[in-house]
């Protein structure tokens, strides 16, 4: 895998948040919008530790922490189900081991909880189902979660618009381009309070 992303990057990607970055990069990778914040003001960015989970099984969650690095976002597929594969026990290990944020393809449980510490989460739904610990899932494989393909080490980037994986090696393009669009958005917006159209702006046909 390639070496690290600079934090400098990550920080740069998060304050321009997924719409501009999105727009920026060619409106690829962002994943299906039910995948989305469990509370409002969630932000994430950093590498995918994926996991794959089978559905109605959460070990391989146990098991990943083990592995993580500071840093990392873990991306989850397990299948869509709205199970109880994530919570406040799960939460409290993967903190102390640096995990910064997660997203997954289903539900997790104690959502007061999480939001509470304000750990960033993005899912499909709450759910409370009990879940096995029988296999032992996939760890680090590339995974398809929310209809994107993520390989591991690809950077995740969350706000409340949603949930985007950007490809490890055009991290720094993205990033550029998100820049350059927020740039002349700041433009626009001062055209705007001097009492331009947006019509004239953007050169959009009046007929």
């Amino acid at each position: 895998m390639a070496g690290a992303v600079a934090p400098e990057t990550l920080d740069a990607l998060r304050t321009l948040g997924v719409a501009t970055v999105y727009e920026a990069g060619g409106a690829i990778g962002a994943m299906d919008p039910a995948i989305h914040p469990l509370w409002r003001g969630a932000r994430v960015c950093g590498p995918a530790f994926t996991v794959n989970c089978p559905p109605g099984d959460n070990l391989a969650l146990h098991r990943c922490i083990e592995f993580v690095q500071p840093g990392d976002v873990l991306v989850v597929q397990n299948g869509g189900l709205s199970g109880g594969y994530w919570g406040g026990i799960l939460t409290a290990c993967a903190v102390a081991h640096g995990v910064i944020g997660l997203v997954l393809d289903g539900g997790c449980r104690d959502t007061e909880e999480l939001e509470e510490i304000r750990f960033p989460v993005f899912l499909r739904g709450a759910g409370v189902f009990r879940t096995y610990k029988h296999e032992p899932g996939q760890l680090n494989v590339p995974i398809v979660v929310g209809g994107i393909l993520v390989n591991p080490g690809d950077v995740i980037l969350g706000d409340g618009d949603g949930v985007m994986s950007i490809p490890r090696d055009r991290v720094e393009e993205f990033r550029a381009a998100g820049q350059k669009r927020a740039d002349a958005e700041a433009g626009y917006m001062e055209r705007i309070r001097n009492g331009e159209y947006t019509m004239d702006i953007y050169g959009f046909p009046r007929s």
